[in-house]
């Protein structure tokens, strides 16, 4: 008899604990990353970023996240050369691995990239506990490209959005009114951009398909919802002379405020579409072996099950709530000086360029991509503007993630090899 016809439930069960507490992990430490920008730039309260995140991140993890998963169960090692008991353990060992490396950098503070975490856990554990044969090496070219491709992506996008705002509103005459002029657009874009890639990518697996014209037009109306609430909103900003004669640009950067309330949302939805991957990808594989007596072909395509998004989402909420207050701000304020005129930059480049990087199942990381993100917006004005020391460690940070990932998995792997095998 095989692992899975003799421990099927027990294995089942475990999967979804260590599933359960990747996504926590995802929830403590990545989420308050994403949400640093609106924290940092006063923007947001604390507790402000973390309900908007809890609501968001649930929303883009359950309608968003299937596609990426798909690339972290079946892209990352060539699963059809690894006999099925050992892929179960090598994924429960991986979201293991990924989990406790994540409880160790949020209780220190640290800011780490739960893409590498998980990545070098499987990684590890097929190198180590199968063979190097078992890694889709071919498979991971786009993924680590993208760990470079994106935060540049991201850096320039941001660069160029807020060299937007200065020819628009902050080098004009009137940057009050220009504020209250263009700030509805970008609201609008913001809209559009989310519901464009939720409703031509994610909403398949619940059951929803629309076609290009259809998902371009909803999208459109979405946008111009999100615009008309933004005006709504802004008219309530009057011009503050008294807040102008300390700063000339306090009054502007209220109007900024509101348009980061929607970044934030955008930035939250964002991360959840890539980031529960990193969670339920490995949940939904072992789900699949088991569910068919691991006598599947194992690097087969199949659904991410509802109930198992469902439970990532739910667990990145969790983590958040939790201890994602430990490191919400390390981003926001260690690497360059935010305002809510450079912060909503950052965040609607990061929020584009992760959810664009969903919609096609690629696994990036959205921890390099807000940073490169907000370095553009350092660089925009000018290099010394960015806390390099700060930049440096985050940096150190993501190097030893990876490795420590792949350790830890081979160690949890050889474990559980000896109890179950």
């Amino acid at each position: 008899m095989s692992l899975v016809a003799d421990y099927g439930f027990v294995l089942l069960v475990l999967a979804c604990c260590f599933g359960f507490f990747m996504a926590w992990g995802v929830g403590a430490n990545d989420v308050s990353n994403a949400m640093g920008t609106s924290v940092g730039a006063k923007a947001l309260t604390i507790k402000q970023a973390i309900l908007i995140a809890m609501v968001f991140e649930f929303l883009g993890a359950y309608l968003a996240g299937g596609q990426v998963a798909e690339t972290i169960k079946n892209g990352i090692v060539a699963a059809d050369v690894i006999p099925a008991d050992l892929f179960v353990l090598g994924m429960l060992s991986s979201l293991l691995a990924a989990g406790t490396w994540l409880l160790v950098a949020s209780l220190r503070g640290w800011p780490v990239s739960t893409t590498h975490s998980i990545v070098g856990a499987i990684i590890g554990f097929a190198s180590v506990g199968v063979s190097v044969d078992a890694v889709n090496w071919a498979g991971l070219v786009p993924i680590v490209s993208s760990w470079i491709v994106t935060p540049l992506l991201s850096g320039i996008l941001a660069w160029g959005l807020f060299k937007s705002v200065q020819w628009l509103i902050i080098d004009t005459d009137n940057p009050f009114q220009n504020a209250k002029r263009w700030v509805p657009v970008y609201m609008f874009l913001t809209g559009f951009m989310l519901a464009l890639m939720t409703f031509t990518k994610g909403l398949k697996h619940v059951g929803l398909n629309f076609s290009v014209g259809q998902s371009v037009l909803f999208s459109i109306g979405v946008g111009a919802a999100v615009c008309l609430l933004g005006v709504a909103l802004l008219t309530r900003i009057k011009l503050d002379p008294e807040a102008n004669r300390t700063f000339q640009y306090a009054s502007v950067e209220k109007v900024f405020s509101v348009l980061m309330i929607f970044t934030a949302c955008a930035m939250a939805f964002a991360h959840g579409a890539s980031d529960v991957s990193n969670a339920v990808g490995p949940l939904a594989a072992v789900v699949g072996v088991i569910e068919a007596g691991g006598d599947m072909v194992v690097g087969g395509k199949s659904p991410v099950p509802a109930w198992v998004l469902l439970m990532g989402a739910f667990g990145i909420v969790v983590g958040l709530a939790t201890y994602g207050w430990r490191v919400i701000a390390t981003i926001g304020k260690g690497i360059t000086e935010l305002t809510p005129s450079r912060g909503f930059a950052a965040e609607l480049a990061t929020a584009s360029t992760v959810v664009a990087a969903s919609g096609i199942g690629l696994p990036i990381s959205t921890t390099h991509t807000l940073v490169g993100a907000v370095l553009g917006i350092g660089l925009a004005r000018g290099i010394g503007a960015l806390n390099l020391s700060v930049v440096g460690k985050i940096f150190t940070s993501w190097v030893v993630t990876l490795p420590i990932g792949a350790l830890l998995a081979i160690i949890y792997f050889e474990i559980m090899s000896l109890i179950f095998l």
